[in-house]
């Protein structure tokens, strides 16, 4: 008989477990169940349809029809997954369109369950032009919020809220970004580098509010504006981009094992039930340089994670190493990436460290058109290993942080770093590589 795989979560996680586990077990009924209209669209792409960069939000649909017809996967969407059953091995669902409840049962299962936006219990929260970003649908209502507004609020100033915040002055918005942390990108980078990547956002016209939380959303039905430290900040539309929760109601009760913000799971990103796996945005693991557990709410760690989760459900092995949390975003050209521990966070966790840090060029020097590119490096003084990087520039961020992140994973240090042969031609890259020159200082420090 054929296996039987259920797939409860149909985005980058969940088509990545169905495609990793078709390639395995050709002959599996895999079914796939998503309660959204769309499956499997880049979260990551709404702020860019919402500020025009990208033509539509149909744009970020990743998948036609026609392949999950060739991958022989049984999409259900619009479709709610509404009890487990984990000894009879059992997932009851229902078609939200037509109310039918119907019980699947399966051999292996996976949890791609996601997490929810999530906003602070602040004063006023529910009025009208209050919006979270999560879904196509809630960047549509925010695309026709946008038509009529004159001044917006952000609230949170992590990746998603700053990208929001240019999309709304690149539509003529009057912004506001207010973080209750000490600065922008408060999980990302520590305080030196986002001193500059608030400059850069004032200096395109936002400001930047550090320090304060929202007291209390005001207005009357409508939204009028937030407090913040007693000032009114005027606002048509709120943004609340304060992150998001992974939602681990199924597992719950279920009486899956859970951690303090996901779904626990092991190396093979097994859960406490026999035969149930867990991927994605619900997923408690391991950090790589830690090795605490915590949760990794990214596009790529969801579809390495969905991988990995596929091809054991399919009878397969294979393990999942754990979370750096590579990151980059953009802000009004400027590009932002990190990898691996922040100074801040490194000390944190225990570690005593020194940092390297360095402005460079992505071209030689007398090469015209060079932009300038600063890395910082966090390395461990006993173990000489590095333990993170930061990279902001207008170019050339995204191979950086990759470098950065290749070298934390091989366990390199500073003196294996500063060995490396990288590449150099006037036109596309100085003849030091700013890495190799930021661990240069490190060393010095140590």
């Amino acid at each position: 008989m054929a296996r039987r795989i259920v797939i409860i979560g149909a985005n980058a996680a969940g088509i990545n477990a169905a495609s990793a586990a078709r390639r395995l077990d050709r002959e599996a009924q895999i079914t796939l169940i998503e309660r959204d209209k769309y499956a499997v669209y880049s979260r990551c792409g709404l702020p860019f349809v919402i500020g025009g960069e990208i033509p539509s939000f149909e744009n970020l649909v990743l998948y036609p029809p026609d392949y999950y017809k060739m991958m022989k996967l049984d999409l259900r969407t619009e479709t709610t997954a509404t009890k487990i059953d984990v000894k009879a091995k059992t997932v009851e669902i229902r078609d939200n369109r037509t109310g039918r409840e119907e019980t699947l049962q399966y051999d292996s299962l996976v949890l791609c369950t996601g997490a929810n936006a999530w906003i602070p219990p602040i004063e006023g929260r529910d009025k009208r032009g209050v919006f979270m970003l999560r879904t196509i649908d809630d960047g549509r209502a925010i695309s026709e919020a946008v038509k009529t507004a004159r001044d917006a609020v952000v609230i949170g100033a992590g990746a998603i809220g700053l990208e929001m915040a240019v999309a709304l002055t690149e539509k003529g918005i009057k912004t506001t970004v207010v973080e209750l942390l000490p600065h922008v990108l408060p999980v990302s980078i520590d305080a030196d580098i986002a001193r500059i990547v608030q400059k850069h956002l004032e200096e395109h016209g936002v400001r930047i509010i550090t320090g304060k939380g929202v007291e209390a959303i005001v207005g009357d039905e409508q939204v009028r504006g937030v407090m913040v430290a007693g000032e009114e900040i005027k606002a048509d539309i709120v943004i609340a981009a304060t992150g998001v929760r992974a939602e681990w109601t199924l597992a719950k009760e279920a009486d899956i094992a859970l951690g303090r913000r996901g779904i626990k799971t092991d190396h093979r990103l097994k859960t406490s039930a026999e035969d149930v796996y867990a991927a994605g945005d619900c997923v408690e693991n391991v950090h790589l340089i830690t090795k605490q557990p915590m949760v990794c709410q990214l596009g790529t760690a969801a579809v390495r994670m969905g991988k990995v989760a596929g091809i054991n459900a399919a009878g397969g092995h294979t393990t999942f190493p754990g979370f750096l949390g590579s990151f980059v975003t953009k802000v009004f050209g400027l590009q932002i990436g990190a990898t691996g521990l922040t100074e801040r966070d490194a000390k944190r966790a225990g570690f005593d460290v020194a940092t390297g840090s360095v402005r460079g060029l992505t071209k030689a020097e007398y090469y015209p058109g060079g932009k300038e590119i600063r890395v910082k490096l966090v390395i461990d003084k006993e173990t000489h290993r590095i333990l993170g990087g930061q990279v902001i520039g207008e170019e050339d961020v995204v191979g950086k942080v990759d470098f950065i992140a290749l070298a934390i994973q091989a366990g390199m240090t500073v003196h294996e770093l500063l060995r490396a042969d990288t590449c150099y031609a006037p036109p596309v890259a100085d003849v030091w590589n700013p890495v190799v020159q930021a661990a240069d200082v490190a060393k010095r420090r140590l």
